[in-house]
């Protein structure tokens, strides 16, 4: 095999092989549920140490198989999903039995990761080193792209791990080939057969963000659907929600002659929020859901059809998005218990219904009312979200929504309905909600986090990546030998940082504009990593400026995203808006890798080269928890601090290590 085609298919192998353990270990292992880029962070550290020992005698990267095996074997030994019972959730293993504690299970899995990505990488990085840098980072990441477009077309189908498995059995027999024994062949068939077991269960389907799965009805009708072993929604028979779920119901006596002509229900799931619309007379309802397979579930299997009802169009989408694109005027808009249980990527903190809560979304719902029109939003509440969540509405509407508290709680949470009127006469209340000294700010579309107390990182997350920084630094060390032979490259270390948190902000700014969708995910990622192949293009064929000049380019492009607030855009149409936001977050990432081309060309060692990068990136997604406190927009401040530190510790050509 020629080594172009080899290092296209490892770098394939590894990019794929990362987002199969993302999707994943997310879907086996709840205490992910919230903390995927803990995969995403243990891959990166691994890729770069894995470059880092590609200078070292013996070859490794043949132990991968048995390393993903392994790896395969003990997360499908030792899942940890959430049960329900009468005193409440507990954390379970296999067969229902004690779940290993946090404190074990993720060390192991970010250990494990870490291993598998390693000895991957190092595979990559010998064959990266046969060739002229920039030419070897053009085939990487031309593989890259692939490697996402594959998984994505996988997604797309609903592909369970199975097919995951295969690919990569496939690939790695591929790149392997000719030195693939029986023994080898054995730890694929393993991963293969592991987690094609994970995959026959009729009651599990896979969509592009979750393992759902749904039950067999009980004696009352009612199925039961989890994500990723977190208990979610239940279908619920009309009759059986009206008596045991009357929460549901609760919006609609303070709609006075609200005539419901026109409903739309963001976060429509399985259709129970539907079917109650339908049953209070609504003529026509627009139900959006943003998971194809729960609402494929609910078309096929609620007991009361209300998918199926004519009066009824299904859009599968995102819910702020569906508010900026359409021009309709509603009579009730419902934010139906939106609670995804996941984050957008294995790259943000944002979660798939985090825009919907903002109080610039509030704004968008305000604006679709028809006259007489009414929001109403209902979910269990931490008593501080339910303050900020009224907040936000009374903000925006200019008048205080009326508060239902239900009967029933879900640990600190209460059951509770927000219902407001366009104007405060279209909605009528017996109790309205009050601010109190205490009630926390509003989320906005810069800081988009409703569930977060304040402006503070959470304990848990600072010490896990306080350990993740410590063990970082204490890995390399010992696999990738002294610090002193990555001095040389300290600036593609900041520069590492910086594309982290550059990307981090593109992908959420995408999500803002076009949805927080797995498609709108896919294509940002694909759309860097084209910029990236269209940077080092350039770099191979035209003589670049100065260092200095592309800086100031790359200082410039930064200063334009930052000057210009992502909401701004919003008010374009759909063609303007793709444009704008393409100028705008494309630029700085085609700059600054023609930064990085230009300094990746000359050095003497590629691979430590680009394992420093890659550590720096490790870095830049521990920052990215900065945006908690600061907002998205503030990370282009620490993105251009980067570059800057980046050009002021530039270094020349350096010799390979020996």
């Amino acid at each position: 095999m020629r080594n172009s085609r080899r290092l296209f298919l490892l770098s394939f192998l590894m990019l794929f092989v990362e987002l199969v353990l993302i999707r994943w270990t997310a879907a086996s292992v709840v205490y992910l549920a919230y903390f995927s880029n803990f995969v995403l962070l243990a891959s990166f550290l691994g890729i770069g140490v894995g470059f880092l020992r590609a200078g070292t005698q013996t070859d490794r990267s043949r132990w991968a198989p048995f390393a993903l095996a392994g790896f395969v074997l003990f997360v499908t030994i030792f899942p940890v999903s959430v049960a329900t019972h009468a005193s409440g959730r507990q954390f379970i293993g296999l067969f229902g039995i004690f779940a290993l504690p946090i404190w074990v299970e993720l060390p192991l899995i970010f250990g494990g990761v870490a291993t598998v990505m390693a000895l991957i990488a190092e595979g990559v990085a010998r064959v990266f080193a046969t060739f002229e840098p920039l030419q070897a980072y053009r085939l990487d990441v031309g593989g890259s792209v692939v490697g996402i477009a594959a998984f994505s077309i996988l997604s797309f189908l609903g592909a369970p791990p199975l097919a995951w498995a295969i690919v990569v059995a496939a690939l790695f027999w591929a790149v392997f080939r000719p030195s693939i024994s029986r023994y080898t062949a054995a730890p694929l068939l393993a991963v293969v057969l592991l987690l094609g077991l994970g995959s026959i269960s009729p009651h599990d389907h896979w969509s592009p963000y979750y393992r759902v799965t749904a039950s067999s009805p009980n004696s009352q009708g009612i199925i039961s659907i989890e994500v990723n072993g977190l208990p979610h929604q239940s279908i619920l028979p009309l009759d059986v929600l009206k008596t045991h779920q009357p929460f549901y119901l609760e919006p609609y006596p303070h709609l006075g002659a609200n005539p419901l002509r026109n409903v739309l229900v963001v976060g429509a799931g399985n259709g129970n929020d539907v079917a109650v619309a339908l049953s209070m007379g609504a003529q026509h309802v627009d139900a959006v859901e943003i998971d194809p397979v729960i609402q494929a579930i609910g078309r096929d299997q609620h007991p009361n059809h209300p998918y199926q009802d004519p009066k009824v169009t299904a859009h599968i989408g995102d819910g702020r998005a569906f508010l900026e694109r359409t021009d309709t005027r509603y009579d009730l808009i419902i934010f139906a218990l939106p609670d995804s249980l996941t984050l957008v990527s294995g790259q943000s903190s944002l979660r798939l219904e985090s825009y919907l809560f903002t109080v610039e979304s509030m704004r968008a719902v305000r604006d679709h009312l028809a006259p007489g029109g009414a929001f109403t939003m209902y979910n269990y509440y931490r008593p501080d979200v339910f303050d900020r969540f009224a907040a936000t509405i009374t903000q925006a509407f200019g008048h205080p929504p009326c508060i239902d508290n239900g009967s029933e709680t879900l640990g600190p949470r209460q059951q509770a309905v927000l219902t407001v009127g366009l104007t405060a006469a279209d909605a009528t209340c017996s109790t309205t909600w009050r601010a109190s000294t205490t009630t926390p700010s509003v989320a906005t579309d810069d800081h988009p986090f409703p569930y977060l107390q304040g402006r503070t990182i959470p304990t848990f997350y600072v010490v896990a990546l306080l350990l993740i920084l410590l063990g970082s630094a204490v890995v390399v060390r010992t696999f990738g030998g002294p610090f002193r032979e990555m001095v040389p490259f300290v600036d593609l270390f900041f520069m590492g940082i910086a594309f982290l948190l550059l990307e981090t902000k593109n992908v959420v700014q995408f999500a803002l504009l076009f949805g927080t969708t797995w498609f709108v995910n896919a294509l940002v990622f694909a759309g860097i990593l084209l910029a990236v192949l269209a940077a080092v293009s350039v770099a191979q064929r035209v003589t670049l400026p100065p260092p200095w000049v592309l800086f100031v380019a790359l200082a410039l492009a930064l200063f334009a995203a930052w000057a210009v607030p992502q909401e701004s855009l919003l008010s374009l149409a759909l063609i303007p808006r793709f444009a704008a936001a393409v100028g705008l977050a494309f630029a700085p990432v085609f700059l600054a890798n023609l930064v990085f081309a230009q300094r990746f060309k000359d050095v003497g060692s590629a691979t430590v080269a680009f394992g420093a990068n890659l550590l720096g990136a490790v870095t830049g997604g521990v920052l990215e928890y900065g945006a908690l406190v600061v907002g998205y927009r503030a990370l282009l401040i620490v993105v251009a601090a980067m570059y800057l530190l980046a050009y002021l510790t530039r270094g020349g050509r350096s010799v390979s290590p020996a």
